[in-house]
């Protein structure tokens, strides 16, 4: 091997490296990039003289490479979630006369599609990325201390032993899910799978397989759902608004019967599963639209939590604030930052159509602003200084406006000219009508 290496040119060497269908990257034992290739470089958007020297953390997320230096363990066909996806990579420490120098990473598969079709080790894999979730949030994790928080928390003490469905109502960005991850984590099936599904993010057209699988029987291939996944765990089933009302027949029957019958099957398939579901949309009112089946609904609505908007529970604001004031703080790596007491204004005085998920990502992206220890309003987005605006001209009557105008005026010529019979002209008043708002202003 070390005599084909010998009668490579580098400049081959580099080709092989830039053209070998993979992304590559080298680190030493600190893990600063020694070499990474120009395709790696493309995707993460950044230059290739801008990545080497530095840390491998602050170019490439979510990245394992010091983990591995420090074990000098091998880490293989490793899911890695970067840019918004999954992709399946690798991680070797190197190691010369004995010691880690450093390691080399190599991203195998870019396309998701590619490796999921790739093996049925890949898709396995990835049906526990996407579809089952242990323990990623808990009890602790609702954060307040309003009232409605507490009566939510003491009703899903009572609740999480049962086996009764429960239906969480709430805005968009409220943290359904977390709630739902509470109720799981509080219950005797805490050790068992937590399955998700989003329906309002899955077509229409594949929902019915990705709850209930398929069956292929030309190619004897069974493909578990949702159900099988969740089996003796809990299924969260995500805005089930969206649901079609077809298959709202068939997950009644799940729910009834406790037995899902897959696609291109005819046999039934017994399943022990808890059921909780979300909803953003009134229920009540897709029934009178005819887009929800009012039996359904009443088999899932025996127990309901309403999760309050954030406007409702502004209480718990400063719990929530500094609890992800802490968490960036700690992904960032600064010791301290403080909000300034106007930025706390502005965030206070906001009515946050998008509540604790819209809260979140405000003070994520205002830990990554700050230019010193204090976030001031600049690191704030502009909705949040308009709306303020806005709420000062819409709760202002008018004639308190004008009066405040008045006074401003009058307060501004008197300070640059002291002679009143000036001031009454500039302004084209009287004298003794230019006094009386005097007194009248307490100027």
């Amino acid at each position: 091997m070390k005599s084909v290496f010998q009668h490579l040119p580098e400049s081959v060497l580099a080709q092989i490296l830039e053209n070998a269908f993979q992304w590559f990257v080298v680190v030493d034992k600190e893990s600063r990039i020694l070499y990474i290739n120009e395709d790696y470089c493309r995707f993460l958007e950044v230059s290739r003289d801008e990545a080497i020297g530095q840390l491998v953390e602050k170019v490439i997320e979510n990245t394992k490479m010091a983990e591995v230096i420090k074990s000098g363990i091998t880490d293989v066909a490793s899911p890695h979630y970067i840019k918004g996806t999954y992709m399946l990579a690798n991680r070797v420490p190197l190691i010369v006369d004995g010691e880690i120098v450093g390691a080399f990473g190599s991203v195998v598969f870019r396309d998701m599609t590619d490796w999921k079709n790739l093996s049925s080790h890949v898709r396995t894999t990835m049906d526990k990325i996407q579809m089952t979730t242990r323990k990623s949030y808990g009890f602790a994790d609702i954060k307040g201390s309003s009232l409605a928080i507490r009566s939510i928390k003491e009703t899903i003490q009572m609740i999480a032993p049962s086996d009764l469905s429960v239906l969480i109502e709430g805005e968009s960005g409220t943290g359904k899910e977390l709630f739902a991850h509470s109720i799981h984590e509080q219950s005797e099936r805490r050790d068992l799978p937590f399955v998700k599904i989003n329906c309002a993010a899955i077509p229409a057209e594949l929902l019915e397989a990705e709850l209930f699988g398929s069956y292929d029987d030309s190619k004897k291939d069974h493909r578990k759902g949702r159900f099988e996944l969740a089996d003796k765990g809990t299924l969260f089933i995500d805005e089930i608004g969206a649901m079609p009302l077809t298959i709202q027949a068939k997950l009644l029957r799940a729910i009834q019967e406790g037995e899902i019958e897959p696609i291109g099957s005819h046999m039934n398939i017994q399943v022990n599963v808890r059921l909780l579901a979300s909803t953003n949309r009134p229920l009540k009112q897709l029934i009178e639209q005819g887009r929800f089946r009012e039996d359904l609904y009443y088999r899932i609505q025996a127990i309901t939590l309403r999760i309050p908007p954030l406007r409702e529970r502004m209480e718990d604001f400063t719990e929530l604030s500094n609890t992800f004031l802490q968490q960036y703080l700690l992904k960032v790596g600064k010791r301290r930052l403080i909000l300034a007491s106007k930025t706390r204004e502005y965030l206070q005085n906001y009515h946050w159509p998008g509540n604790v998920r819209e809260l979140q990502n405000v003070i994520q992206a205002a830990v990554y602003l700050a230019e010193n220890e204090t976030i001031e309003p600049s690191a704030l987005p502009d909705q949040l200084k308009q709306a303020r605006k806005r709420e000062h001209k819409k709760f202002v009557k008018l004639q308190e406006a004008i009066d405040n105008l008045e006074c401003s005026m009058i307060q501004e010529l008197l300070e640059d000219e002291k002679d009143k019979s000036v001031v009454a002209k500039q302004l084209g008043l009287s004298r003794s009508t230019l006094y009386e708002k005097i007194k009248k202003h307490n100027l």
